[in-house]
C-alpha cells in the first residue's frame, strides 16, 4: 500500500461527464476521461486490506489492491498484465459491470468505496494506447476442435481461453456481426463498438475462427456439428424475453426492448435497417415496463431519438438516496436508489407502479397505459407473485410507444438445444455438472443460458469456467485457471 492515510484524507471522485444538452444530440459516450493525476489519487485510496472483500465481490476475482497499487506508483504495464490474468476484457467490465466488487469494498462500510471500476477501465485504455494489448497465439496446436456458439462475452472469453490451451476454436454467431449482446444490446453511449472491434481483431490474431450469419439448428444441425467438433459450448444467452401478460397487448406499437436497441445500434454502425420497421420515439410518448439497466438503455435511447417524454416503470417502491452510516448490506450491493445517466437527461420514473391493462386507439394501436400503485407483493398460492394494489390509486399514462424490458426467460430452445438434448433446470436454464458440461457427452454451457440473466462480469467468468471444464474433459486435465468463486 503506498499511501497509508489516503482514504481518510481523500475524498471519493467519479469522471466528469458531458454536458446533458451535448450528449443527448449524439450516441458518443457520457463519460470523459480522468487526469492521471486525479486516478491515481483515486487508486491511493485502496486500503490494501488484510482481507479484500472485494476479490469476492468480483466473480471474476480481480485483482484489485495489486492493480490499484500499481496504479498510484505508475506501473502501467505491470497493472495491465494483473488485470488481465484475471480477465479476458476489462474494457467491457470497465464500461458496462455494475461494479459489485464497489460494494465489497471495505471501505464502503461507513465511507465511499474505491472507483475501483474507473481504475480498471483506465488501466486497460492505456493498455490499448501503448499497444500493451498483444495477440498471444498457442505455440502448440493439440488438433482438437471446439465449436462456441454465440459470440457474446461468455463465448468470447471461452473462446479465448480455449485457444490458449492450443484448441482449434470456431465461434458461431447467428447475427450478421460478431458480438452478441455487446455488439447489439448496448447503446453506443455506454461504449464505443471499437473496444469490441478491437479486441475481437486481437482474438482473430490469436487464431480464433469466427463464422457470423449461422443459424445452428437451421444453416448447420446439431449433429453436423457433433461430428464435426470435439466438444461444443453453447453460449447463446438468455434471450426469449418475457412478455407483458395484460389485456391490450396485441396493440401496434408494443415492442421489445431488446428489439428496440439492436434497430438503433446497427443504425449508428450504417448497418442495413428496413425504415418500415425501424422503431423510432421521435415525437411520442414513450413509456419502458421494467425498472433494470435494459429499461435504462431504453430510456436513454429513446431520448437521443426526440421523444416528446419519456417514464420507465419500476413495480418496487423507490430506494432510499443514502445508505446508512453503518452500510448493514456490505458486502453485497446496498438497496439504494441507483441513477444512471440517462435518468439525468430528462423524463421521469415511476415507482411502485403495476401495469393493468393496455388501452387502444381506432387504428389498433397503444394510446394509453393504465397501471396502479403498489401497496405490497404477496407470494401467491401457486408460488409466484400477487400485486396487491393502493386502492383508488389507478393512473393513466399516455402512450404512443411501450418497451417491454422486464427481463428474459430463458435460452432459446426450439432447434440447437431441442436438437441437442440437452436438459434444463427448474428456472429454464441448460442444466451443467460443476465442469459445466450438459447431460450430453461433449456438450458444454456458460454465462446466460446456464445460469439466467445476469452481469456480464458473471458472464465472463462463466466463460472462463467453462473453458476449464472443455479442456480437462479434452485433455484428461486443464491448467487453465479457475475463478475465485470456484
Amino acid at each position: 500500500m503506498g499511501d497509508s492515510k489516503a482514504f481518510m484524507i481523500i475524498r471519493r471522485e467519479m469522471p466528469k461527464k458531458r454536458t446533458i444538452s451535448e450528449r443527448v444530440r449524439d450516441y458518443n459516450e457520457v463519460y470523459l476521461p480522468m487526469a492521471e493525476d486525479k486516478l491515481k489519487a483515486q487508486a491511493s485510496r485502496c486500503m490494501d486490506c488484510g482481507v479484500p472483500f472485494c476479490h469476492s465481490g468480483c466473480p471474476l476475482g480481480n485483482l484489485i489492491p495489486d492493480w490499484n497499487d500499481l496504479v498510484y506508483r505508475g506501473r502501467w504495464k505491470e497493472a495491465i498484465d494483473a488485470l488481465h490474468a484475471t480477465n479476458n476484457f476489462p474494457e467491457f467490465t470497465g464500461k458496462l459491470c455494475p461494479a459489485p466488487c464497489e460494494d465489497a469494498c471495505v471501505l464502503n462500510i461507513n465511507d465511499d468505496p474505491v472507483t475501483i471500476k474507473q481504475v480498471e477501465v483506465s488501466i486497460i485504455e492505456r493498455a490499448w494506447k501503448e499497444g500493451w494489448v498483444l495477440a498471444e497465439p498457442p505455440a502448440i496446436r493439440t488438433g482438437k476442435r471446439v465449436a462456441i456458439i454465440g459470440s457474446g462475452p461468455a463465448g468470447l472469453a471461452c473462446a479465448q481461453q480455449l485457444n490458449r490451451a492450443g484448441h482449434t476454436v470456431t465461434v458461431l454467431e447467428k447475427d450478421d456481426k460478431i458480438g452478441g449482446l455487446i455488439r447489439y444490446g448496448i447503446p453506443d453511449f455506454k461504449m464505443d463498438k471499437h473496444l469490441l472491434d478491437l479486441r475481437l481483431a486481437q482474438l482473430e490474431e490469436e487464431g480464433i475462427l469466427f463464422r457470423a450469419g449461422v443459424i445452428v439448428g437451421v444453416d448447420i444441425t446439431a449433429e453436423e456439428l457433433r461430428c464435426s467438433f470435439d466438444a461444443i459450448v453453447v453460449a447463446t444467452g438468455s434471450i426469449a424475453p418475457r412478455d407483458l401478460d395484460v389485456p391490450g397487448r396485441e396493440l401496434g406499437g408494443i415492442h421489445y426492448a431488446m428489439d428496440y436497441l439492436t434497430q438503433q445500434n446497427r443504425k449508428i454502425a450504417g448497418l442495413t435497417v428496413d425504415d418500415a420497421e425501424f422503431i423510432s420515439a421521435e415525437g411520442k410518448h414513450v413509456l419502458i415496463v421494467g425498472g433494470g439497466d435494459t429499461g435504462a438503455d431504453c430510456y436513454g435511447t429513446a431520448l437521443r431519438q426526440g421523444a416528446l417524454s419519456v417514464t420507465q416503470f419500476q413495480i418496487h417502491p423507490e430506494p432510499p438516496k443514502d445508505k446508512p452510516e453503518l452500510n448493514p448490506w456490505w458486502p453485497t450491493p446496498a438497496l439504494i436508489l441507483r441513477t444512471g445517466p440517462a435518468h439525468e437527461e430528462g423524463g421521469v420514473r415511476a415507482w411502485g407502479a403495476h401495469t393493468t391493462h393496455l388501452e387502444g386507439d381506432e387504428n389498433g394501436n397503444i394510446k394509453a397505459l393504465h397501471a396502479v400503485e403498489v401497496e405490497r407483493i404477496e407470494k401467491s398460492a401457486d408460488g409466484g407473485r400477487q400485486i396487491v394494489p393502493v386502492p383508488g390509486s389507478e393512473k393513466v399514462y399516455p402512450a404512443n410507444l411501450i418497451l417491454i424490458a422486464i427481463g428474459y426467460t430463458g435460452p432459446h430452445r426450439p432447434g440447437l438445444l431441442n436438437d441437442l438434448g440437452v436438459a434444463f433446470d427448474k428456472r429454464g436454464n441448460v442444466h451443467t455438472d460443476s465442469d459445466y458440461q450438459t447431460n450430453v457427452p461433449g456438450v458444454f454451457a456458460a454465462g446466460d443460458s446456464r445460469r439466467g440473466q445476469s452481469l456480464i462480469v458473471w458472464a465472463i467468468a462463466e466463460g472462463r469456467e467453462a473453458a476449464h471444464g472443455v479442456d480437462k474433459y479434452l485433455m484428461g486435465t486443464s491448467r487453465l485457471p479457475l475463478t475465485a468463486y470456484k
